[in-house]
């Protein structure tokens, strides 16, 4: 109990992030990792601690990648660096992934996902009719709401209320309360997606259509997810957006593709290691605008080989639970099932959320990520305890597949930008 206090104490710090408001920048006291290490401390004291999934093992060896990439440079500072920066995603990863234990507590941490976006939306809100928000941050290029922290940047903030919609749509399904329950939690997802709006983020409005088709492919079959997904799509290009500029020959579209393929040369003459994590921008004036290629470039196979995996098996787990027919035994057994499946199905469309809206941008390594994949795993691992004929994922079960699965996904990569290159 005491790990799941601190941890989610720790996320609301992480998402919220009071520490960066401008009218507490002069307190010094480090309460982001003071809350991590009171969060790793009750982990430590803990009872019951789960290394049950793949992600745990690859996180760790993506990490170690990261920091050997720049190792096999001679930059043993910047190795150093990497290590102590990148550490806390990984601890918080296996924090939240553990203390997240129980059905209830996975959609308690759903619950404070949305709240804290709604926080955000609102104060974008506060920020598009007055210039600047509550927190003394300012609109950006031309009226653009943006966050504080890890969040001040528009297309930051966007991925947050992405992600966060899928889930707020689930909890708007539970009922109870007359109703109002449900019309709460509608009303907030109503509420990000005018969020969304106003960040003018293209990758977050994209990630809106991707969203409705995955959804609907869930639940309708592929042909009625691809049709609707295309309608949302014409009605969003008709909103007064940025969307509206969405062309491979527009300047910052080609600029993106321009630093796609500086990407792919980069991993061309350092294919094993790459050319080391943050480095990106050494050899070229924009960052990559696409995570897979950051990855590529950056860590070349090897570190592309653990990232890839880790995220693959994200979707993997979900997609196990939502195909999933297991044997029940009375009414209890079917409606708990149910309720496991319509949190796949939310943590599903979220996570293809996420992806859509960072293939646009360079976001690799961001925490956020990392703690979609610890309620991922640690949905999965919950699942697996109620209903044990869910089979179990292992790695070494599956080391032909990614072996086969990794290269390819860099050749499809590689022939999109081809495509691409000759469309601009």
């Amino acid at each position: 109990m005491l790990l799941f206090v601190f941890i989610t104490l720790y996320l609301l710090l992480v998402l919220l992030r009071p520490q960066d408001y401008p009218q507490f920048a002069g307190v010094g006291i480090p309460i982001l990792p003071l809350a991590l290490m009171a969060a790793a401390g009750a982990w430590v004291l803990s009872r019951e601690k789960r290394f049950d999934a793949p992600q745990y093992l690859l996180l760790v060896l993506f990490y170690l990648s990261t920091c050997v990439s720049l190792l096999v440079f001679g930059w043993f500072g910047g190795a150093q660096a990497q290590f102590t920066d990148f550490l806390p995603t990984v601890i918080s990863f296996v924090l939240l992934a553990n203390a997240v234990n129980t059905p209830s507590r996975t959609k308690t941490i759903m619950a404070l996902f949305v709240l804290c976006a709604c926080v955000m939306a609102l104060h974008g809100i506060d920020q598009s009719l007055d210039g600047v928000g509550w927190t003394g941050q300012e609109t950006v290029m031309d009226g653009r709401i943006q966050y504080v922290g890890i969040f001040s940047d528009p297309n930051d903030l966007g991925m947050l209320f992405v992600l966060s919609m899928p889930m707020a749509l689930y909890l708007g399904t539970r009922g109870g309360l007359l109703g109002f329950r449900r019309l709460w939690w509608f009303a907030a997802c109503a509420l990000l997606f005018y969020g969304i709006y106003l960040t003018n983020s293209r990758g977050a409005l994209l990630s809106v259509v991707t969203m409705t088709a995955a959804y609907l492919w869930i639940r309708k079959g592929p042909m009625v997810g691809g049709l609707l997904a295309a309608a949302a799509l014409a009605m969003l290009k008709l909103m007064p957006s940025r969307l509206d500029q969405l062309d491979v020959s527009e300047q910052s579209a080609s600029g993106r593709v321009d630093a796609w393929y500086e990407g792919m040369q980069m991993f061309i003459w350092q294919p094993l290691f790459g050319v080391g994590t943050g480095r990106f921008t050494d050899y070229h004036h924009l960052t990559a605008h696409n995570s897979i290629i950051l990855v590529l470039a950056e860590n070349g196979i090897v570190g592309f080989l653990f990232w890839f995996v880790f995220v693959g098996y994200c979707f993997w787990m979900m997609g196990r639970i939502i195909r999933h027919e297991p044997e029940l035994v009375d009414g209890a057994d079917a409606d708990d099932w149910s309720e496991a499946r319509a949190k796949a199905i939310a943590l599903l469309v979220a996570l293809t959320g996420f992806f859509t809206a960072a293939f646009f941008l360079s976001r690799s390594y961001v925490i956020l990520l990392y703690l979609l994949a610890a309620l991922v795993v640690a949905h999965f691992s919950n699942v697996r305890e109620r209903f044990p004929s869910l089979e179990e994922m292992r790695l070494s079960s599956h080391i032909v597949r990614w072996a086969i699965l990794t290269p390819l996904a860099v050749v499809a990569f590689y022939l999109i930008l081809k495509l691409l290159l000759a469309m601009g």
